[in-house]
């Protein structure tokens, strides 16, 4: 997690020095500069923090915070930060990006777009596997969901989480 903890020193340095003071009044150019530089890092590899503890996530969330104060210039304590970032800027929280980014990674592997590694991780919930025919669960296009044996790293592979969080969207 020592990456995680570069990254959001880095990315706190970032939104200093793209204050509005230093790039004055061009609330677009900060945007711009901020959305370039901010949400690309965050984003970045950020499906590998599925599951992972809060304090991990906590982290990213803070640099998304800084860097919505920066964009509306609003100061530390003022609130309504959540509605600033969920509408203004129409951002999602680090929780929900790490959702939508494996959620998006299990729709290309069922469209036939990603890898062939992955895309055999995603086998769909059939009649014959499941026993019975009669499920609901093969009629709603869910996925099998593996067992693991570890429960602190393995709910967090991609084998077990993908499909968890695909079959969460269903409902």
């Amino acid at each position: 997690m020592k990456n995680v903890d570069y990254i959001a020193c880095q990315l706190i340095c970032c939104c200093v020095c793209c204050s509005p003071v230093q790039l004055g009044p061009s609330i677009a150019v900060l945007s711009t500069l901020v959305r370039a530089f901010v949400s690309s890092r965050v984003d970045y590899c950020c499906s590998l923090l599925i599951g992972s503890p809060r304090s991990v996530t906590d982290k990213l969330q803070r640099v998304l915070n800084a860097a919505a104060r920066v964009i509306t210039n609003t100061k530390k304590f003022e609130s309504g930060l959540s509605r600033i970032l969920y509408h203004d800027l129409q951002w999602l929280g680090v929780t929900e990006r790490i959702q939508f980014r494996v959620a998006a990674t299990v729709y290309q592997c069922l469209r036939g777009m990603a890898p062939a590694y992955l895309t055999e991780l995603c086998t769909p919930v059939t009649a014959s596997a499941s026993r019975r025919g009669g499920l609901r669960s093969v009629k709603t296009s869910n996925l099998v969901v593996p067992r693991c044996r570890l429960s602190t790293y393995g709910t967090r592979a991609f084998s077990v989480a993908g499909p968890a969080c695909w079959n969460a969207l269903r409902t």
